[in-house]
């Protein structure tokens, strides 16, 4: 999956007392893009006419190599850097599997950064906390980055497995999804959306492993469990545009192993315990 960097170790502790050198590498995002050369973020020393104090530390990789934001418009693209699509970084086969998950993770604190410039609570200037990641307002409203929990369900009955394709953007084979709601559980989550999308009740809802997934602030929660009773699909079309039960054999995988989602059904085409 994405966060799976090793031999590289991401480090996410905030450390507001952390200042940028030339050999910093610096994220500079320009609505859903993201300045690049090849596969190389710039570094502060190749940037021209960048204030210091316009970078936020983000997180560092392996210790060493330290990230910042640059928290306004950059003046002037350095030669040999364009700015690309994020997506893109995945869909072009981008093969450093760090670089997309610091580009994905950046990418969701520079949108909560932004978006939080003024107090939602009084409509005054916010500030950065000095102790921890918040955004602080002198109202007493403080800020956290925004989470927001999802599931992604594998729905199986006996030796086939419910894969879906959605009906927008995403093209390949996928699972069961979807948003929690407010004041419910993961588990009834499970069984509501699964409903939603397809028509069919389940049982047996089962844990199996979450994942980061920053380009829409989410973090993802893995479950499997087993159709109970009738497995005649009712597709929701508006949300999908396939919605079938297909044996191991025949499931077809997607082209990364970036995804939570393509894990689970690899594991279940590799006869695994699901």
């Amino acid at each position: 999956m994405i966060q799976d960097i090793y031999p590289h170790k991401f480090y996410n502790q905030y450390d507001p007392s952390k200042k940028a050198d030339d050999e910093s590498i610096v994220l500079c995002f320009k609505d859903s893009e993201i300045l690049i050369s090849g596969e190389l973020f710039p570094k502060l020393k190749d940037l021209k006419n960048v204030n210091r104090e316009d970078l936020i530390y983000l997180f560092s990789v392996d210790g060493e190599n330290s990230y910042f934001l640059l928290n306004e418009e950059l003046e002037e693209i350095p030669e040999g850097y364009s700015f690309v699509g994020i997506k893109k970084l995945r869909n072009n086969g981008f093969n450093k599997k760090y670089r997309v998950f610091a580009c994905y993770t950046a990418w969701q604190l520079n949108n909560w950064y932004k978006n939080n410039r003024f107090c939602g609570r009084c409509g005054k200037r916010t500030s950065l906390d000095t102790k921890e990641r918040a955004i602080r307002c002198e109202c007493g409203n403080i800020i956290y980055p925004r989470i927001v929990p999802a599931v992604i369900v594998g729905v199986i009955n006996k030796d086939k497995l419910l894969v879906t394709k959605y009906n927008r953007g995403f093209t390949q084979f996928a699972l069961v999804a979807g948003f929690t709601e407010i004041g419910e559980t993961l588990e009834e989550t499970v069984e509501r959306e699964v409903m939603e999308e397809a028509g069919l009740k389940v049982k047996n809802i089962r844990y199996y492993k979450s994942q980061p997934w920053g380009i829409v602030d989410d973090i993802l929660a893995g479950f499997y469990c087993d159709v109970d009773g009738d497995d005649t699909i009712t597709m929701d079309s508006e949300e999908l545009k396939v919605a079938e039960w297909r044996k191991a054999e025949d499931i077809e995988l997607q082209t990364d192993d970036f995804s939570l989602t393509n894990e689970m059904m690899k594991r279940f085409k590799d006869g695994e315990k699901c």
